[in-house]
């Protein structure tokens, strides 16, 4: 709950965290939902505590794709992830994290797509991606800007023509798609720049 809190500071969007559950039905989610609003409010008084049962927050993410708002889920995860992923653009842009202070795990959502197999063709996005929000957690956890990069991001967006045009075929279709190592190789030439 902290290392939630502790992000939308950071992030200063709109320094609002959602606590997503079904408290409504399940008796630990109640005892979630009452330690979430402890420590948001004795420890993080700046920070709008949101609630919301995980049904309503799936129509509402879906409504609403391009709200940001950091969200402290417990089981729910799998399902959220998936639709944010398919709003966003895909499974090919989506990663999770289970992030805390002292640990965390990332990695890209989708699945192995065993048929794009050695064919150059499946999004690399996710992974590198994953590999990103790792580094700004250690860069957070150690105090080291130099992991904050966000060349993944910039050098290869969904959206109009002029934003990205190094994309797989899940974001822009099979004629005019891009291959895996092409996007790999953009996002390093972002990447060089940057440096």
């Amino acid at each position: 709950m902290r290392y939630a809190f502790n992000l939308a500071r950071r992030r200063e969007l709109q320094k609002k965290v959602t606590c997503v559950d079904k408290s409504n039905i399940i008796g630990a989610h109640r005892f979630f939902r009452e330690c979430f609003a402890r420590v948001g409010r004795r420890e993080f008084p700046e920070i709008k505590l949101d609630y919301a049962y995980v049904d309503a927050f799936c129509q509402w993410q879906i409504r609403n794709p391009e709200c940001t708002t950091w969200s402290l889920v417990r089981i729910w995860w799998d399902i959220i992830s998936d639709n944010g992923a398919t709003t966003a653009g895909g499974l090919g842009l989506a990663v999770g994290g289970n992030i805390g202070d002292e640990h965390a795990m990332v990695e890209p959502i989708h699945g192995s797509a065993p048929k794009h197999a050695g064919k150059d063709k499946a999004n690399p996005l996710a992974a590198i991606l994953a590999v990103q929000m790792m580094l700004e957690w250690l860069g957070t956890r150690h105090e080291d800007p130099r992991l904050h990069r966000r060349a993944a991001g910039r050098s290869c967006r969904r959206g109009p023509p002029q934003r990205g045009k190094t994309l797989t075929y899940d974001l822009i279709g099979e004629a005019k798609a891009s291959r895996c190592s092409e996007v790999g190789a953009a996002v390093e030439e972002k990447l060089r720049i940057m440096a």
